[in-house]
């Protein structure tokens, strides 16, 4: 048999003869029974216009028309011209139509995508579904998913990794709605006009949903998110004979708007194929543009090839780079300990310097407080001894007897400090008793009142909340009260302010604490206080670096918190918290 027979008998085969039934497979975008009942009346207008020809409708998804045309199941096929475009990359067609849309005004153009969200939902523009979850009709689906794509590689993003997770469900597309509705995603991509059409149906109440990206094209009905690209086509196989094919052509450009078959199939008519460029461009966007080969991908290519060597050289590497990391760290850890050890060393020979210094000032404190004891309390008695002779006259001098009192009292007080010093330095138990915390504020300005009178510093004392007696040393408040004062006026005399020296002592009682506080505007601090706080650290050139550390001591005693530091409008600030009851 010659060549050229074989194929003009495999034509002449899959010709239908004259009056033979035609199969046109339809997109069923709202189920399989709605595109029988939308379609049936074109089939039948169609076989009214071409006698002796019997057509059917074949309902179904993309997947499925794509399987009966390519098992010759159908003859012709209504669909989007995404799907038309990708069917005629492989299978011959012939394109005879494009249908025109009942709604907006007749328009051709009738295919995008509109991406719905909750109306109480906080998704305002593309970028906020970033890492979200969406549903789409199918990845093949001009409007239900395809023009969004294409619309998020114009903005830039990367649709293979924007979403968390996009679920496709297929036909029909109620369900997109609702699972938006239901809260079960995040986001629809639904087709054009999808929206509307269910509340014109009844299905969904249209304030419940809002539209992202939205636009509204002049003429037409419906929100928009995406570019909108050419309606439906009707296509033939080129299995169909011509003469039918213009026969079906005509008759669908002769289909008026009043036709039943036009009503019932939710067309205005059908027109002359218009161009596709839209829809080439968009595919050429969603494959984008090839990716050069990196050297990363050069690297795994060459693994694939030789993995053997390709793993044992991998293995090498990672072992060698762990024994690189294992070096550094023992090295780092070896380090580490001769710096501490360094430090701990320089730290012991520092505390042994200043044990050393401790003590000896120690056993010089302890003789001079024994030997400033008894002159301290010859004074004493002296006074006492005065204040009975005077006391034993008949009319004894007031003034006199006022003066022995205030000589006696402060030798009182220059004894009870001595002890303490010595109690100090003898590491003796402080001793505890209800102390009034206003009568040591007093006692303590009238020790330093001739001192601050000489200099022009005043010194103001501030009370705030229900004053209370406290458990407390009262010569070791005291100690502090007067070690602080004296700190601020020697700061204040050796570097004067620009504004009127002062100092302020505050009281601020609590239910469970009291607040001590002495503030005043001199210079502030030259170190950290905590260092100044540490035995022997002193910026006076005469200190000997004791005050403030018996501070901390005392306050720990009475299981308190001694604090110095700059206040923040200029000068130090000494704060000492001292509990209610500490015993």
């Amino acid at each position: 048999m010659p060549k050229y027979l074989l194929p003009l008998l495999l034509s002449l085969m899959m010709t239908p003869a004259h009056g033979a039934d035609l199969t046109v497979g339809v997109l069923a975008n709202w189920g399989y029974q709605a595109a029988q009942e939308r379609w049936q009346p074109l089939m039948r207008y169609l076989e009214s216009e071409i006698p002796g020809t019997q057509f059917s409708v074949y309902p179904g998804t993309f997947e499925q028309l794509n399987q009966a045309l390519e098992s010759g199941k159908i003859q012709f096929i209504v669909t989007n011209p995404g799907q038309y475009l990708y069917l005629s990359n492989q299978y011959p067609l012939s394109w005879l139509a494009t249908m025109r849309s009942r709604q907006h005004h007749g328009t051709t153009y009738a295919i995008g995508s509109a991406i719905l969200v909750r109306a109480d939902s906080p998704y305002r523009t593309l970028y906020d579904l970033q890492n979200r979850t969406v549903a789409a009709s199918g990845p093949h689906a001009l409007g239900g998913y395809q023009a969004a794509v294409g619309l998020m590689r114009q903005l830039g993003m990367r649709p293979e990794t924007f979403f968390k997770q996009v679920n496709f469900l297929g036909f029909p597309l109620d369900p997109l709605v609702y699972q938006v509705r239901d809260r079960q995603v995040d986001a629809a991509i639904t087709p054009f006009c999808t929206l509307e059409e269910m509340v014109k149906r009844g299905l969904v109440n249209p304030e419940d949903y809002r539209v992202l990206n939205p636009s509204r094209p002049p003429g037409y009905d419906c929100q928009v998110s995406t570019a909108l690209y050419p309606n439906w086509s009707f296509a033939a196989s080129e299995s169909v004979e011509i003469r039918i094919t213009k026969a079906i052509t005509q008759a669908l450009m002769d289909l008026t708007p009043e036709h039943p078959a036009a009503v019932q199939g939710q067309f205005w008519g059908w027109t002359s194929p218009i161009s596709q460029l839209k829809v080439i461009q968009l595919f050429s966007e969603l494959q984008g543009k090839p990716e050069r080969v990196t050297y990363w991908q050069h690297f795994q290519n060459w693994l694939k090839e030789n993995r053997h060597w390709g793993m044992l050289a991998l293995v090498m590497f990672l072992a060698a780079t762990f024994y690189h990391f294992w070096l550094e760290y023992k090295f780092r850890q070896k380090s580490e300990t001769l710096v501490k050890t360094e430090r701990a060393l320089k730290q012991k020979a520092l505390q042994m310097e200043r044990l050393q210094s401790a003590a000896i000032v120690g056993e010089i404190g302890a003789g001079l407080a024994h030997e400033i004891n008894q002159p301290i309390a010859a004074i004493t008695n002296y006074s006492e001894g005065g204040m009975m002779r005077l006391q034993s006259q008949t009319k004894p001098d007031t003034e006199l007897l006022a003066l022995l009192d205030k000589i006696h009292q402060q030798s009182s007080r220059a004894g009870a400090i001595v002890h303490r010093i010595r109690g100090l330095l003898k590491r003796r138990e402080a001793v505890f008793g209800k102390t009034n915390l206003l009568t040591l504020v007093d006692e303590s300005l009238a020790l330093l009142r001739s001192e601050s009178e000489r200099h022009g510093i005043p010194i103001r004392s501030r009370v705030t909340g229900e004053p209370y007696v406290v458990e407390a040393d009262a010569v070791g408040m005291q100690q502090v009260m007067v070690n602080l004062l004296k700190n601020s006026l020697d700061a204040l005399k050796a570097h004067p302010p620009e504004q009127p020296p002062t100092i302020w002592i505050t009281l601020h009682f609590e239910p469970n604490q009291v607040t001590l506080q002495v503030t005043d505007n001199g210079p502030g601090l030259s170190q950290p206080g905590e260092q100044l706080m540490a035995t022997f650290i002193t910026t006076k050139p005469d200190g000997l670096g004791l005050g403030l550390a018996i501070c901390t001591d005392i306050a720990k005693a009475h299981d308190g918190e001694f604090q110095i530091e700059n206040h923040p409008e200029g000068g130090c600030q000494a704060t000492l918290f001292l509990p209610r009851q500490t015993r």
